[in-house]
Order: C-alpha cells, then structure tokens, then sequence
C-alpha cells in the first residue's frame, strides 16, 4: 500500500454518560442532531471536505448502530479503494480483551492499523463535537512549525477556562507549557482536543507510554506534557470558529437552538463545506392547515397538524392537532399525539408524549427522555 500523508483516527466510543437519557441506548457520537444529522456526521465531513479519505473510527460503547449507521463510509464520499473508514472496536488479545483504558490506550491498541496505512502524519479526533474546520489548514500549518505535535486551541470565556486542558503559548504559537483543567489558568486557550503527530513519533511515544505503569494512558494527562518535559517541537493551531461540546442536555439543547433564526449561529446550508449524513431518504414533510411552523427545521417525512416553534423536528415525526412543541427537539420518529405539549424539552428516537399529557417547563431545567420513553397524560 502507498504511504499516505494523513490518516485519521476518530475517537467514538463515549459514553456520554451526562446526556443522561439520551445516551442509554446509543453512543454519544451517535446521537441525533439538527433534524437529519447525528453528531458524527461533523467530523466525518470535515475529513471528507478537508481531502482525509482514510479514517479509522474507534468505537467502544453501545456500538452497534454506529457501525450499521457507518457502513462503506459512501455517505461522507469515504469510500474510495485505497482509503474508506475502518472500524476499530476493542479486541481480545492472548492476554485478555477490555475496553480501551485512555484516548491514548485507544491509538495504542490501534497501532497495527496506523503502521498498515503508514502516514506521515496522524490527525487525532473526536467523534463528539459540533464544528466545521478545514484540517489541511491545520496539517500546513504543522508542517510549516516542523512540528512534532500540533493542537488545535480556541479562546473560550475566562470564567470556563478551568474545565479544559490550556495551553500557555509564546509569541510563535509554540507551547511552552499545558496545564490540564487549571485551578488558576494562565491562559484562556483551551485544547479541542484536535491532534497532529508525526506518525512514527506517535508510535515510539504510545509504545512507551505503554510500559509506564502510573500513566492514564491519555493524552491530556500523559502524553502531551510527556513530549513537553522531552523537548519535542509542540505547537498550537488557533480555530476561531463555531465549535461546541454537547456534553450536557443543556449545552445539547442550546446547540441545536443556535442552528435557528434568519442567521444561525452555525450555518448548516454552507455548500462550499457541506455536512454530510447517511440519513435515510423520506418523502417531504407534510404540513396541514391546521398545523402552524415557526422558526423551526422540519425534516422529510414528518407530519404537523399542531404547532411547532423554535424547535428542531427531526424525520418521521408526528405532531398531532391541537398539540404544541415550543424549544424543543424531536428526534427521529418521535409523536407528540393530540392536544399534548412539549416545551423545553428532548424526545429521544421513537419516544412518545400522549394525547393530552405535558413534557417539559419553560421555568425549568432542559428535560430529556430516551429513546422508545412513553410520556402518559398524568406523569407530569
């Protein structure tokens, strides 16, 4: 096989676990956003649109419909012969089998299928986040420091500072120093958790790291202040974009809601960088007389007969007469059935509101229900 010059691996085995319902039955990366898309979708159109074609996804939990939502990768233009997406669960081995340890313990257990591609260049990312970035930006940028790893950063609030990982940086863009979720940050330049490495400086770095039995075996905690103490040549690529990590209902909610108005705060219909999915072809929505839309996204095969406001209606939803969904999410397959009322609030795929019954407060937390949750008229 010919040497690449940049390989993917896409971390998307989370959890999720502070979506609370939204993630008992699917992984993170796969969970619905913005009507037609899941969140993997973004990343897996940036590699596609930044000229990545081989990308290798590790997954780990509730992975099956990821892996059946994946397939050839032809949805994101990923399957050409010599490139295409691979999947990459955890395996047995002769000394046992377990889930992967770290980000880091990820990429190690992987590094048969890095040293089968042979980059020059191994781009590191998550399957979790919301962005639209241009990484052979990034790879130049890496190449023009002579870099041996290269993070990508972006300002965040100072009073948000201490839940990332900071890079305190000099003049050239080079780190001088990392502090993971400082108590007192020096900087307000957050990781995104967006890596270049040169691939055999990967590999001799996370097959020691390996070896070091006090190590996490991640990369925020290990492996960059590793190469850090060693001298190695780090530098920071600074993203000024839209950039979001849904790791809460409220924050997941809040996103989606930043996709509405005349001028969303995230721009879906940008055709120079489009974002892809392997959503399945539906017939248009239908909107009866009855039913009144209001600065909201309806997608294919849905159909209103009540009211929907400021909220993201995925495929093959349901909003029956008389009921009301105000700032909230229905993801696909969802019903809200007759004279119910949905405000505030996250349906989970196939979940249920009846006829009559309430989900949600506008005074109150963003509520979520899961996947195929019923929602009766008198749980409120």
């Amino acid at each position: 096989m010919s040497k690449k010059e940049c390989v993917a691996m896409l971390l998307a085995g989370g959890q999720g676990s502070r979506l609370k319902a939204l993630t008992r039955k699917v992984a993170k990366p796969a969970v619905s956003f913005g009507g037609k898309y899941r969140i993997i979708d973004f990343v897996l159109s940036n590699c596609a649109n930044s000229g990545i074609n081989t990308v290798g996804v590790l997954t780990q939990y509730r992975p099956y419909l990821l892996h059946s939502y994946l397939g050839t990768g032809e949805a994101w233009n990923l399957d050409e012969r010599d490139g295409g997406v691979a999947i990459l669960p955890p395996y047995a081995t002769q000394t046992g089998g377990a889930w992967y340890a770290g980000t880091a313990d990820a990429i190690t257990q992987n590094i048969g299928y890095l040293e089968s591609q042979d980059p020059k260049y191994t781009l590191i990312l998550s399957g979790d986040q919301l962005y639209r970035m241009d990484y052979a930006e990034m790879l130049q940028v890496h190449k023009d420091n002579n870099a041996d790893l290269t993070v990508a950063v972006m300002p965040v609030d100072w009073s948000e500072a201490s839940r990332f990982g900071i890079m305190n940086c000099n003049a050239d863009g080079s780190i001088e120093e990392f502090e993971e979720k400082p108590a007192e940050p020096k900087s307000n330049l957050a990781s995104m958790g967006i890596y270049i490495f040169n691939t055999d400086l990967l590999i001799e770095t996370l097959k020691a790291d390996a070896k070091d039995p006090d190590s996490e075996h991640d990369f925020g905690k290990n492996i960059i202040p590793g190469m850090l103490a060693a001298g190695k040549r780090l530098f920071t690529y600074q993203f000024k974009g839209y950039w979001r990590d849904v790791g809460t209902v409220a924050s997941f909610h809040e996103a989606n809601m930043e996709l509405l108005g005349p001028e969303p705060a995230f721009d879906l219909y940008d055709e120079s960088k489009p974002i892809m999915s392997n959503a399945s072809t539906r017939p248009p929505a239908f909107i009866a007389p009855s039913g009144v839309v209001d600065d909201a996204l309806i997608s294919n095969g849905s159909t209103i007969l009540g009211t929907v406001k400021h909220s993201v209606v995925s495929t093959d939803v349901y909003v029956g007469q008389n009921a009301n969904v105000i700032d909230s999410i229905l993801f696909p397959g969802a019903r809200v059935e007759e004279g119910a009322t949905v405000v505030n609030a996250v349906m989970g795929e196939n979940s249920v509101v009846k006829a009559g019954a309430t989900l949600g407060d506008p005074n109150e937390e963003t509520i979520a229900i899961g996947d195929d949750d019923v929602i009766e008229k008198g749980d409120e």
